[in-house]
Formats: C-alpha cells, sequence, structure tokens
C-alpha cells in the first residue's frame, strides 16, 4: 500500500515531532484526568503509550482528535495547533484513530465499510452527482481501486462482500484500521490494537502496522502488553496520575527506578 507523497514524514529526530502535548490539563468535576502532560512524538516513530488504567491515556486521545477539549495546554501536529478543532477537521489534518471496542457498520459489507470512510466524495451530493457525471464516474473507479487496495493489504478480500457483524474481533479491528487509512494519515493512534484479538491476527495487524510506519507514517498507540510495547516501540511515553511520569527508548524505560517502581512492579 503506497504512502501518498503529502502525507510522508521524516524520519530524522532533529525534526518537527509528529505530535506535540504541552503541558496538558483535563478536568471532570474536580479529577484532573490529564494533568500536565507533556511529551513528544518523534515523525516516523512507533511510540507507545502506557501507564496504570485511569493514568489518562485515553482522555488524552479524545483531546488530541477533538473529542474532548483541554482546559489548557497546547497540542501540536507537525507544528500546527490543534486545540480548538472538532474531530473532523483534526482527521483532517492527517489524524486516524482506532478505539479499543472497533466502530464499524455492523450492517454493511466490508468493502462498503471501507468506501463510506473515503472523505470529499462528490456524489455525496445529489446536486453535484447531477451536473458532475463524469468526475463522479471518476471518483468511483478511483475509490473502488483504493478499497481494493486496501482490503488486500489488509488480506481482507476474501471477506470483501461480507456483512460487518461477522466478522471476528481480530477482523473487525483490521476493518476500523481500513477504515482509517481511508483517510490517508500521517499520524495513526491506536488504541489497544490487539487486546482481545488470537495470536494469529494480532501478528498480521502489527505486520500491517509496522509497513504503514515503514512507508513513513507515524504511529502512537497504547498497549498494556509490556513485552510487545518494549519489542515494538522505538519510543515509550509513561503516564501516571494523569501526568507524564517519563518517557524514552525502550532500553531507556526499563532502567528508570521511577517506572520500575511505579508500573513495572519492581520486576
Amino acid at each position: 500500500m503506497t504512502l501518498h507523497p503529502a502525507s510522508a514524514s521524516e524520519s530524522d529526530p532533529g525534526s518537527t515531532p509528529a505530535l506535540a502535548v504541552e503541558d496538558l490539563v483535563k478536568t471532570f468535576g474536580g479529577l484532573r484526568a490529564v494533568d500536565g502532560a507533556s511529551f513528544s512524538v518523534p515523525a516516523g516513530s512507533v511510540t507507545g503509550l502506557i501507564g496504570p488504567n485511569g493514568a489518562g491515556k485515553s482522555t488524552l486521545f479524545d483531546l488530541v482528535t477533538g473529542v474532548l477539549s483541554p482546559e489548557s495546554g497546547e497540542i501540536r501536529l507537525r507544528g500546527e495547533r490543534l486545540v480548538g478543532r472538532a474531530p473532523h477537521e483534526v482527521a483532517a489534518a492527517g489524524v486516524g484513530r482506532t478505539f479499543q471496542t472497533p466502530k464499524t457498520f455492523a450492517g454493511m459489507s466490508v468493502a462498503d465499510n471501507l468506501a463510506f470512510a473515503a472523505p470529499d466524495q462528490t456524489g455525496e451530493s445529489a446536486l453535484s452527482a447531477l451536473l458532475r457525471g463524469q468526475t463522479v464516474a471518476a471518483e468511483e473507479r478511483a475509490l473502488a481501486e483504493r478499497v481494493a487496495e486496501t482490503l488486500d493489504f489488509l488480506d481482507l478480500s476474501h471477506l470483501a462482500d461480507a456483512y460487518a457483524r461477522g466478522l471476528s474481533g481480530g477482523q473487525r479491528k483490521l476493518l476500523e484500521l481500513g477504515r482509517v487509512l481511508m483517510l490517508d494519515p500521517s499520524l495513526l493512534m491506536l488504541d489497544e490494537p490487539v487486546a482481545g484479538v488470537n495470536p494469529a491476527l494480532a501478528d498480521r495487524l502489527l505486520d500491517r502496522v509496522r509497513a504503514l510506519n515503514d512507508e513513513g507514517r507515524t504511529v502512537l498507540l497504547v498497549e498494556h502488553d509490556l513485552d510487545l510495547v518494549m519489542r515494538e516501540c522505538d519510543y515509550v511515553v509513561v503516564m501516571q496520575d494523569g501526568t507524564t511520569l517519563a518517557t524514552g527508548t525502550p532500553e531507556e524505560i526499563r532502567a528508570d527506578d521511577r517506572v520500575v517502581d511505579a508500573y513495572l512492579g519492581g520486576g
């Protein structure tokens, strides 16, 4: 699956981070779910976001993607401010997100799920479809090719006409990843991408994530499997009680006494 040139990221560690979070704060009543969190995600990296339940990881994902607004702090995508943008605007800027529980249309086919996710389709407007018939036809051909390419990339071609409701949990996660890819994001935010997935499908999904990263897409993933994080990630961010406890390479995180004491259980 070829990454569009406009979405490619430089992997130079000295370049502008793909994502920068600065002193982010979000409260719910008297609870500070995110309490001054700050970290950056290097462009072209696979970065793991870890921490115990209640550390603020999912809330932080909601803040970055525009689902929630922070009380204070900054969020920048390749240097551009995201705070104040609606979720569809964040997605259009190049952020694609998956969820712990995949969000797909159960009553639609796998192929139609992907086609529906593609943005800015002229045929969505009845007037445009009437006045610009040739444009719509060309777009539909290009969309069909892109859907087929995405299905092939995810090894889901044999399920193109199957209803999403009949897929296994792992297949639904692959389909959700495909829906995100239809937006052509430069930053993939994956919330527990292999949780509850059988080992074979988990390996397939991780293989696809690696391939997307090799193309130049930056990946930020939340994952509770520490062995997986330490094996697959270039960098790790550790959250605790809504704040950033530590950042670094897997080796640095393993050697950080604060992380060992607070999260890794002294092991």
